[in-house]
């Protein structure tokens, strides 16, 4: 369950803006500000129905935005990178570094 709440609050990072403004804003009261459905629902003057309807159509959304876009894979495919470069640094392996920074730059293209 905490692995699934992350990666939905690292999406939401990202593809955020792409939201509508309610739709942050449940996002926000239910996974940042560890609101209850009723206690939204309270708030936002809408059923406890629609809150719950809201968050599965956002989880969706930015789902969806990911499987097209594939922004929070590329970032961590290249993060992984960095990470071998610093070992590459370490060992002064240079043909290594060469060789990870040109998959890096293709990565980026």
């Amino acid at each position: 369950m905490l692995e699934k709440i992350t990666h939905l609050n690292e999406l939401f990072d990202i593809y955020g803006q792409l939201l509508t403004t309610k739709q942050k804003r449940i996002f926000e009261l239910y996974y940042h500000e560890d609101l209850s459905l009723g206690e939204i629902a309270e708030e936002e003057e809408i059923s406890r129905q629609a809150v719950y309807d809201t968050l599965k159509r956002v989880a969706h959304l930015l789902e969806n935005y990911e499987r097209v876009l594939q922004i929070q894979k590329q970032k961590k495919e290249n993060y992984e990178l960095i990470r071998k470069m610093e070992l590459a640094i370490e060992k002064k392996d240079f043909n290594g570094i060469k060789g990870l920074l040109e998959i890096l730059k293709e990565n980026m293209r």
